[in-house]
């Protein structure tokens, strides 16, 4: 179940993937969410970075080249593993928050990813975040 969510897929693509009803996917859901220590409001690439994190799935290997990312935009990527809404990431990193869009729209087109939730899958992939998760940054994603 945790690979699918990483993986990308929505609670209805579940359900036709493995064939359980909606409420028992929330459910196994709530339960992976409740065992890394995820908020239950979070977005998915906070529950992605720390199952990630805590190696409860692998990340997956890509051929794509890993992108050389300045301090700000590693600083960004961390922020987006850490909270579920723009405004904490943009006070977690310095940028005006009338700004925060448009630098993870560029990081997003620095690094090819279709949405932040594949950033995150892909900054695992190429090493770029780090293999174990912090107590500061589960803090940070109870934020």
């Amino acid at each position: 179940m945790a690979q699918l969510i990483v993986d990308g897929h929505t609670t209805r693509e579940i359900v036709t993937k493995i064939g359980l009803s909606a409420d028992t996917i929330r459910l196994y859901v709530r339960e992976i969410r409740e065992s890394v220590h995820c908020p239950p409001r979070s977005k998915p690439q906070v529950l992605v970075h720390l199952l990630m994190a805590t190696e409860q799935v692998t990340p997956p290997t890509t051929d794509r080249a890993t992108p050389q990312l300045n301090d700000a935009q590693q600083l960004l990527l961390q922020a987006l593993t850490a909270h579920s809404n723009l405004r904490a990431v943009a006070l977690d990193t310095g940028i005006a928050p009338a700004d925060a869009q448009s630098a993870v729209d560029a990081l997003l087109h620095e690094t090819g990813a279709s949405d932040v939730t594949q950033l995150v899958v892909l900054a695992h992939a190429w090493g770029l975040l780090g293999a174990r998760t912090t107590g500061t940054m589960t803090r940070q994603a109870n934020q």
